[in-house]
């Protein structure tokens, strides 16, 4: 799918932990939300048309590049929503449409200083990872078929395969369905550039107003060797979408589950 002309975003925060683990809680130290488990807020990773580094097409299906210098990235598992963005007269985001599901790897370097998340999200091309198929979602409500899903990650490192996030379901996300939904129009229409937030109504206009949004719905809390390791050349990553009713969070290949496989260079 040719994703060149869509807004990429990611989520901050809508999984319990990750951003402890990550070392980013203090990053958000000044943002308030509204309830204590509510995500942190948008930032994007891909912006179409931009002059700027986020203008370069970073979403990578079977290579992940680490940056050309020494950097500590780790790999984010998480779920990205192919959403319609529907907008009113005034261009105000007045509905986002949900249309398909996929694993991502929202590939994320600990940078010291960094004053925006998006600093720390993309550096080239294949600095991120997305599935090898799509799921069509049939509601994005409660008792459609992300409700049966759930989202695990490897890295295998020499011959080892090591269970980097947890295995979680995507019913565990702090903010889902119609409460998420509501939460990202109204982040699209009044976030502001704030902290290590950005001014999301100020990035839609320089887009031209995209017809659809990739959103990267927030990364998994860590296990104990994606929390204490960071990718290195020869690793292969692999972030997993699968069935819990009908298979288990494993490689083995299905028409219903969904494997990101990349080699890290």
């Amino acid at each position: 799918m040719d994703l060149k002309n869509t807004i990429g975003l990611g989520v901050a925060g809508n999984f319990a932990h990750h951003l402890e683990q990550a070392g980013e809680l203090e990053d958000f130290k000044n943002v308030v939300t509204e309830e204590a488990n509510a995500p942190k807020g948008i930032f994007p990773f891909y912006l179409p048309g931009s002059d700027t580094f986020l203008g370069c097409y970073c979403i990578g299906t079977d290579q992940l590049e680490l940056p050309s210098y020494e950097a500590n990235a780790q790999v984010e598992p998480e779920i990205a929503v192919l959403f319609t963005i529907v907008y009113d007269k005034d261009h105000n985001v007045q509905d986002l449409k949900a249309e398909k599901f996929t694993t991502f790897n929202d590939c994320t370097i600990r940078k010291e200083g960094a004053r925006k998340i998006s600093e720390k999200k993309s550096w080239g091309p294949n600095s991120k990872g997305i599935g090898d198929k799509w799921i069509d979602i049939d509601s994005f409500d409660e008792g459609g078929i992300m409700d049966r899903y759930h989202l695990c990650s490897f890295v295998k490192r020499e011959g080892i395969l090591h269970p980097y996030g947890v295995d979680a379901p995507l019913l565990g996300y702090s903010y889902f369905y119609t409460k998420l939904k509501h939460w990202l129009i109204d982040k699209l229409n009044t976030q502001k550039d704030f902290g290590p937030l950005e001014d999301m109504a100020s990035h839609l206009k320089a887009c031209g107003y995209p017809k659809q949004a990739l959103i990267s719905i927030g990364a998994t809390a860590y296990a104990e060797f994606g929390e204490k390791n960071y990718l290195q050349s020869g690793d292969e990553v692999y972030v997993i979408a699968y069935d819990a009713t009908r298979e288990q969070g494993d490689l083995v290949e299905s028409a219903s589950k969904v494997i990101l496989h990349q080699k890290v260079q």
